[in-house]
């Protein structure tokens, strides 16, 4: 019988405690994982790994799986764990293969944690790696999207895990271990085939072994041919191997991943974000979105365990280099989307990857500062004063499961300040619990068209999933919340993400039918709504068919019934607009910007009733404020240039079409109105053209299309050519 003496029990609790913590938090993180809803992106990347499986199956005949177009970069992305996701479904026959994504992310996530731990362990004993560990399961928002992120949680695990072995790998020189040789090369490997990004691990390889050559230079002189060779090689194998499971990269391994490095530093995508009460585009956010909202959303514990870790690795001679990697991989790549001004959005998901570092940092901060003082029982009241830091971040996540990652600090007081100021469940979790509750409640009404419910939201292909089994007693149907009324529906599934903080803030959401809420802290998230009258939808038939007047009784029963129903406000405005009866068209945008008062439509038609009744300065006002909320709606920009051409201020009207070009929403008709304007200046024909063409030239050299402005250069030459 084997016998453990106390002493070696008291020596090794802390490594007891570690596997334990470990152990335990893989499988709970596995079972917790199979309550999470579907994010945002799932369904795109399912869809992606059936055609990465295509190209293989068919030796690359198959196409899909590397062809970029304007409306699919997913060939962009290895999306390593999505492809491993949808060969496990195969090959088992998964039904619910969204539950097994989940619970196989949750394992890389579980994987991200572990090398944190395993990481702080080296450096600074079994005590510091359960800091670690502990610090990485109360925080919220990484434990949140580690049930269905497939793209920023492996990227974040794959980081860690190769920061990790670089550290190792140095450590262990001038000897090499071919364990750890192998195990950084495929984390190497790792890193690129979740992203394209993960060529940083690369750079980080380069740039650490410098820094830590030059620490041991004296111990390393000798072996710097040879350690080069080693590391060249580790690298080249990683490369390679990404390679090989990343079909965009293997049918031009050198061109296509650093060409989509490059691409990837701004997504060409742009979305409305709530930040700090305000809707914006998220290529015109503030350049501390990201590390606001990082520093918003993370435990105190993780930001004072930093602080101190940053103070104290200055007088750690022994550890500072460690101290180095974790600091640089978490400070580099956000001041890299700084200054590059990348476009980012979904809080700080695109930077998930940079907080195990910044955890591991805490961890030997606290580690550090226990250290520092010889009593025990300031000991533990250092790490008590700690573990009351991680009370609200813990208590959040058993009170708000599985939307853990709708988590907001201190700082802003919780979900009582961020309401309405940020953005919350971005990623639409909060859809799964919402369908559950209206396949169990939902009943037919004298409203209901058919033999089926009709359910609808505006994110089809989760609703869809969660509903796939229930065809029978419903439908599903696509609506805008402010569109709501356009359609037939029962019940609508309605999540706060899209929807106007004024709205939000001033109680208009949710509306009054409202059954059912999902809620964190108190907060609805996402809302069932019951449909009450379906006038608004008879009046928008009659009204698409050009039935004007037989609409407007059905959108006056609907305002009658509902004040507050954009759908009858917005079209009944149109189509006095139209009768030009102006007055009347501003008494109902009035009424609509009452409840929503940075609606664009509402605050359109308002402006161009006014400029009909010549108030010119008040109509300019407010398409000034409609460019100022909204600096994308191309309709307020010809609306005010309009206004300056009948104000024959011409270099006013030309300002207006200029922001035009400038967001790229030129048409035809802004063209005409340029060209107009520049030959009132006194230009010919030709002349005017080539300004023009000048202006577009120059608009696309800054938005970095070369293609394009090259074109238009060449045009510019040829009128000169023909002259």
């Amino acid at each position: 019988m084997i016998q453990i003496k106390s002493q070696d029990i008291k020596k090794n609790i802390w490594q007891y405690i570690f596997y334990i913590i470990v152990g335990i938090s893989l499988i709970t993180m596995i079972f917790a994982s199979q309550d999470a809803g579907i994010s945002g992106d799932e369904f795109f990347h399912t869809e992606h790994a059936e055609h990465v499986f295509n190209f293989y199956k068919t030796g690359g005949q198959d196409t899909l799986a590397t062809t970029v177009t304007e409306s699919n970069n997913l060939p962009l992305y290895g999306q390593l764990i999505d492809n491993i996701a949808h060969g496990i479904g195969l090959l088992f026959n998964v039904d619910d293969y969204m539950a097994l994504r989940h619970g196989l992310n949750s394992i890389v996530g579980w994987i991200a944690i572990l090398f944190v731990g395993l990481f702080v362990k080296r450096v600074a004993g079994w005590r510091a790696g359960v800091f670690s560990i502990i610090l990485m399961l109360v925080s919220p928002r990484f434990i949140g999207h580690s049930f269905n992120n497939l793209k920023d949680i492996p990227f974040a695990a794959a980081s860690m895990m190769s920061v990790y072995y670089i550290v190792k790998f140095l450590d262990e020189l001038p000897k090499r271990k071919y364990s750890t040789m192998i195990m950084l090369a495929l984390s190497i490997a790792f890193a690129i085939d979740v992203r394209a990004g993960g060529l940083i691990v690369i750079a980080y390889f380069a740039l650490f072994a410098i820094v830590y050559y030059i620490w041991k230079y004296k111990t390393l002189k000798k072996e710097f041919g040879k350690v080069l060779l080693w590391s060249l090689g580790i690298v080249v194998v990683g490369y390679f191997v990404a390679v090989l499971f990343w079909p965009y990269a293997l049918v031009a391994p050198i061109d296509n991943p650093f060409s989509t490095l490059k691409g990837m530093a701004n997504f060409n995508v742009s979305l409305r974000q709530v930040f700090e009460g305000q809707a914006q585009w998220s290529d015109a956010l503030p350049w501390y979105y990201t590390p606001k909202f990082i520093l918003i959303t993370i435990p105190l514990a993780v930001i004072a365990g930093a602080l101190i870790g940053i103070v104290l690795m200055f007088r750690n001679k022994k550890n500072w280099f460690y101290y180095f990697v974790l600091l640089f991989t978490f400070i580099f790549p956000i001041f890299w989307i700084v200054i590059n001004k990348s476009n980012v959005y979904g809080g700080w998901r695109h930077a998930i990857f940079t907080y195990p570092p910044l955890v591991a940092l805490a961890a030997l901060g606290i580690n550090e500062l226990v250290d520092s003082f010889n009593n025990k029982y300031i000991k533990i009241v250092v790490i008590s004063a700690f573990a009351i830091l991680c009370i609200n971040p813990i208590a959040h996540i058993f009170r708000n499961h599985p939307y853990e990652y709708v988590y907001f600090n201190s700082f802003t007081s919780g979900m009582n300040k961020a309401y309405g100021n940020y953005e919350l469940d971005y990623y639409y979790h909060s859809l799964r619990e919402a369908s559950d509750w209206v396949k169990e409640n939902a009943k037919k009404d004298e409203l209901t068209q058919g033999d089926k419910i009709v359910v609808a939201c505006w994110h089809m292909k989760p609703i869809n999933y969660y509903f796939r089994k229930d065809t029978a007693n419903f439908r599903t149907a696509f609506i805008r919340y402010n569109e709501r009324g356009e359609v037939d529906w029962d019940y609508a599934i309605i999540c706060n993400t899209g929807i106007s903080p004024e709205q939000i803030q001033n109680g208009t959401f949710p509306p009054k039918n409202t059954v059912y809420e999902v809620k964190v802290d108190g907060k609805p998230i996402c809302v069932v709504i019951k449909r009450e009258d379906k006038s608004d939808m008879f009046g928008f038939e009659l009204k698409s068919k050009g039935q004007l007047d037989e609409a407007i009784p059905f959108f006056q029963t609907a305002i009658q019934k509902n004040p507050n129903n954009e759908t009858a406000l917005i079209n009944l405005s149109e189509i006095y607009l139209r009768k030009n009866m102006s007055d009347s068209v501003i008494i109902l945008t009035n009424q609509m910007l009452k409840s929503n008062p940075k609606a664009e439509n509402a605050n359109y038609f308002k402006a161009y009733a006014l400029f009909a009744q010549n108030k010119e300065t008040e109509a300019l006002s407010i398409c000034d404020k409609i460019i100022k909320d909204n600096y994308k709606y191309q309709s307020a920009y010809t609306l005010a240039a309009n206004i300056k051409l009948k104000q024959n201020d011409l270099y006013g009207a030309e300002a207006y079409l200029n922001g035009l070009v400038d967001i790229d929403r030129f048409d035809d008709q802004t063209m005409k109105q340029l060209l107009a304007i520049y030959q009132a200046y006194g230009l010919d024909e030709r002349n005017a053209y080539v300004k023009f063409y000048s202006l577009l030239a120059d608009h696309y050299k800054k938005a970095g299309n070369k293609k394009a402005a090259e074109e238009y250069n060449n045009a510019i030459q040829q009128i000169y050519n023909n002259r």
